[in-house]
C-alpha cells in the first residue's frame, strides 16, 4: 500500500468497523500483515467524519468505484466492502484486499499505486458512488 499524502477522512462508522475488524485479527489473516498496520496506522492520524460531513466523492465502504488500470488501460467497476461480503464474482472487493486498502480514502481524480508481487498498480479514480438506502 502507498503511503497517503494527504490525511485520510472516514466516518465515524467506518471507521469502527475497519478497526474492530483490524482489532479482531481478521484482516490479518486475509493480507499482507504489513498492509494491515499501514492501514490501521492511517486510520489512527484520519479525520472522523459524520455519514453528511463526508463528501460525495470519497472511497468508503460500500461505495461503488470505477477505476482505470493505467498500465493495461483498463475500466473496472469495484465496490469497496467488508471481507464477509466479499465476492469477486459480483466485482466486491474486500476494504484488506491491496486494492480495497489502496483506495479507502481518496477521492475522484486521485491516482493511487501500491506494490503487489507481480509489481506496482497504478489506478486513477474515475467515479465514486456512494448511494446508501
Amino acid at each position: 500500500m502507498q503511503k497517503k499524502k494527504e490525511q485520510l477522512v472516514v466516518t465515524k462508522n467506518d471507521y469502527e468497523t475497519i478497526m474492530g475488524k483490524l482489532k479482531n485479527g481478521l484482516a490479518k489473516t486475509l493480507f499482507n500483515r504489513r498492509d494491515a498496520e499501514e492501514l490501521e496506522a492511517e486510520l489512527k492520524k484520519a479525520k472522523l467524519v459524520g455519514e453528511d460531513e463526508l463528501p460525495g466523492d470519497v472511497v468508503r465502504l460500500n461505495s461503488q468505484v470505477t477505476v482505470k488500470d493505467e498500465k493495461a488501460n483498463k475500466v473496472m467497476q469495484l465496490t469497496v466492502v467488508t471481507p464477509e461480503r466479499a465476492d469477486i464474482k459480483k466485482r466486491m472487493i474486500s476494504i484488506f484486499s491491496p486494492i480495497g486498502t489502496a483506495l479507502i480514502g481518496y477521492r475522484k481524480g486521485r491516482r493511487v499505486s501500491w506494490q503487489v508481487p507481480a509489481g506496482r498498480k497504478t489506478f486513477t479514480i474515475l467515479e465514486v458512488g456512494n448511494a446508501f438506502s
